[in-house]
């Protein structure tokens, strides 16, 4: 089948099976077509839960579907290919977490939506990138344990009095962009504005402009009367972003700043996902409940 087939069998599935797709930002230009709704995973996965669709196919990776599992837990939530999953959220575990937080009995433990479901269980809060400096500054305690990424720790520690600690973690995509990279784009485009990413290493936050999430930096596109920006993050969301805005022009800081993960899920995935009902994500009910309740926390803030 041709790409025209695919979508057109894939429109189809969705009115028969009463199912809705939700794309990340950072997938391909021919996901992010066929998808109902486009954002980022926290966004995705309150998406899915306020949604009349019993089935969600969730276009992103591993601990994304698991967190719209665990807001929606009676839909199916189905992940076009189950390989997909994320290296950062990988690098600590629910034991670790555990046995960390033996060692600093007074603190805080603050976990990053990039993490695992077992993983939001052991926390005592969740946040996002744009909103972990007012969950870190809601918090009682003056030691803050944030996992798993120190390059978002080190940011937060700016605008924050308290002490955070970092666990060891990062996103390598972000980590890949580098501050000559942004040194040399701004050389090629000296008219343009930096954007970028708070996962970002600390030099190169310190040449930005304006330091958001992929969220934000999809509302700034739209209002900004900048007609140049460079983007430091996954070069995927400049596809929405030219899209959404065509007579701006967005430049990645580096070329080659890819999840190869994210990258696994294409059209054809999307649609034996729907055909065969694969593959359901399931996250145990004591691990959803403790989970839910430290995502709800942060909401609530």
């Amino acid at each position: 089948m041709n790409k025209e087939e695919i979508r057109n069998k894939i429109t189809k599935l969705k009115k028969e099976k009463n199912a809705v797709i939700l794309a990340h930002n950072y997938q391909i230009g021919d996901v992010q077509d066929v998808a109902d709704y486009i954002g980022d995973s926290l966004g995705l996965s309150q998406k899915a839960a306020q949604v009349d669709a019993k089935i969600i196919v969730f276009c992103g990776v591993h601990f994304m579907a698991e967190t719209a599992k665990i807001l929606s837990p009676e839909k199916t939530i189905l992940i076009p290919d189950i390989r997909a999953g994320c290296p950062m959220a990988d690098m600590i575990t629910a034991s670790e977490l555990r046995e960390w937080k033996k060692n600093y009995p007074e603190s805080k433990a603050v976990c990053y939506v990039n993490t695992t479901a077992e993983v939001k269980a052991e926390c005592d809060i969740c946040c996002t990138s744009s909103n972990a400096v007012t969950v870190v500054n809601s918090l009682s305690a003056d030691e803050i344990l944030f996992a798993p990424d120190k390059n978002l720790a080190a940011y937060v520690a700016r605008h924050t009095k308290k002490k955070i600690i970092p666990w060891d973690g990062y996103c390598y995509v972000h980590r890949y962009i580098k501050a000559r990279d942004i040194m040399d784009k701004k050389n090629l485009h000296p008219q343009a504005e930096t954007w970028v990413h708070p996962e970002c290493l600390p030099e190169v936050i310190d040449l930005a402009d304006k330091v958001i999430s992929t969220g934000k930096m999809v509302q700034e596109a739209r209002k900004t009367k900048k007609k140049e920006i460079i983007i430091g993050t996954e070069s995927g969301i400049i596809y929405r972003m030219k899209k959404e805005n065509p007579t701006k022009n967005f430049y990645p800081a580096r070329d080659a700043a890819f999840c190869f993960n994210m990258k696994k899920i294409d059209l054809g995935k999307v649609l034996r996902s729907l055909e065969n009902m694969i593959y359901k994500v399931e996250v145990p009910l004591e691990v959803s409940q403790k989970a839910r309740g430290a995502i709800e926390k942060m909401i609530e803030i």
